[in-house]
Formats: structure tokens, C-alpha cells, sequence
């Protein structure tokens, strides 16, 4: 059998896994490798029940907590709903951001304008939505790297509001500007002059940690990025 995902934990009620970059959470079609869901099945066994507890989008790595039954999956969703857990990402982004520090305030709806179902953007009569930010590097190029903390957790929020914010993530094809590129992706149509305008094969965002109180104690699950999104840091690196 193929390695199915790197574990960060695991014990008799989470699995907590760093999902890799361009696998869906849950099924569409293909075989039973082809979803994180799927993989955890085969790694737990066929009697199990998992249940995602936080879903990342295909092309975001990092780190996803899987309950093994439905009563454990009810707990940490209830913390998720209660906005009781601490969750924080990793950006590459286009350009400098110039504040060391901020926060992107921005309701976000459903985008009517666009021909990307599932694209969403931010209108006035939205849900608010909050996302905190941190620069911890800026590379050649230029690019930055960010340090990210959601406040509440709406669909697409880190990568509606830094293209909002003017710095798209590096390889997001519905938020980097042209929307065709993602409908190229879907429709098996992109080009390799399309391909060499994303820079990236995936967008370079990554689930680096989560943190909650759990049993009774404070829990942190963290995970570095895949290698090529570390290879990319590395080779735009600057001194200063």
C-alpha cells in the first residue's frame, strides 16, 4: 500500500493527519486514494466511522483532525462552532505586504457575477468575516510570507480577503486574478503558458497548526508545509 498522509497524532478517539496538497476531503469520483476520507478508511479499517472535523480546500495542505466516532465529532464541533479553537496558517502571497501586522475586516457572500460556482467574494450585505495577519518574510521577487489567523471561518476567507487585501496567494487560481485559470484546470484546458502564470502547481497556503482545549488540557496540533511550497521559500529567499 502507498503512503497514505503524514500522522501528526493519533490515539483512540482523533486522528490528526497533515492533508496534502491537491487531494479533495471528501469523494467525487476516482479510486479509493482519491479523498482524504477515503485514505483515512483504509488506514483505520473497514468497520470505522471517521468524521472530518475541519475541511481544507484540495489544494491547501496541513493539518486536519479526524474524530473516530460521531460523539467525538459532536464535541469538536460544537468548539468549532463556538469559535473555541485557534487556528493558523501559512501564506506565500504576491508583492510586500508593508504593515508587519493587521487585520483584514471584510463581510464576504456569494460572488453573482462570476462564471465559478463556488467563487464567493466581499459584498457589503455579507457574513463578517475577520482575518489576522502576520508578515514573517519578505522574499524576491517580490513575494511575502504571512503568518494567518482567522477569526471566524467562512468559505475561501484567507484567500478572498488577501486578494481583497491586494496580495493574492502565490498559485490561486480562482482568487489570483483571472478566474479562467481555475475553469481551465476544471475543464482539463490549461496550458502551459496558463501553468507558468500560476508559478505554483498548487496554491501556497497551508494549515500550519490548530489549538484547543481538550479533556482537559490545552492540545496544539502542528505541521510544517510540503517541500516544494519550502523549496519556493528557499529559492526566493532574501538577506535582509
Amino acid at each position: 500500500m502507498s503512503k497514505l498522509f503524514d500522522i501528526i497524532h493519533e490515539d483512540d478517539e482523533l486522528l490528526v493527519v497533515n492533508k496534502p496538497a491537491d487531494l479533495v476531503c471528501h469523494p467525487t469520483k476516482g479510486d479509493e486514494f482519491s479523498s482524504l476520507i477515503s485514505r483515512v478508511r483504509l488506514h483505520l479499517g473497514s468497520i470505522a466511522q471517521p468524521h472530518l472535523v475541519n475541511r481544507l480546500d484540495r489544494e491547501t495542505s496541513g493539518v486536519t483532525v479526524v474524530a473516530k466516532s460521531a460523539a467525538v465529532a459532536g464535541e469538536l464541533g460544537r468548539l468549532w462552532e463556538a469559535r473555541a479553537v485557534e487556528k493558523e496558517y501559512l501564506a506565500i502571497v504576491h508583492g510586500h505586504v508593508r504593515n508587519e501586522h493587521g487585520l483584514i475586516a471584510a463581510p464576504l457572500g456569494k460572488d453573482e457575477h462570476s462564471r465559478v460556482a463556488i467563487k464567493d467574494c466581499v459584498r457589503a450585505d455579507g457574513a463578517p468575516a475577520q482575518t489576522e495577519f502576520q508578515v514573517e518574510r519578505r522574499l524576491e521577487a517580490p513575494y511575502s510570507l504571512l503568518r494567518l489567523r482567522p477569526h471566524t471561518g467562512r468559505k475561501h476567507q484567507i484567500r478572498i480577503h488577501l486578494a481583497h487585501f491586494g496580495h493574492p496567494i502565490v498559485g490561486d487560481k480562482i482568487y489570483g486574478g483571472d478566474e479562467d485559470l481555475y475553469l481551465a484546470l476544471v475543464e482539463h484546458r490549461l496550458t502551459e503558458e496558463q501553468r507558468a502564470r500560476l508559478i505554483l502547481a498548487n496554491q501556497a497556503l497551508h494549515a500550519s497548526a490548530v489549538r484547543f482545549n481538550w479533556r482537559g488540557a490545552p492540545v496544539e496540533f502542528r505541521c510544517e508545509p510540503e517541500k516544494w511550497f519550502l523549496e519556493f521559500l528557499a529559492l526566493n529567499h532574501r538577506g535582509a
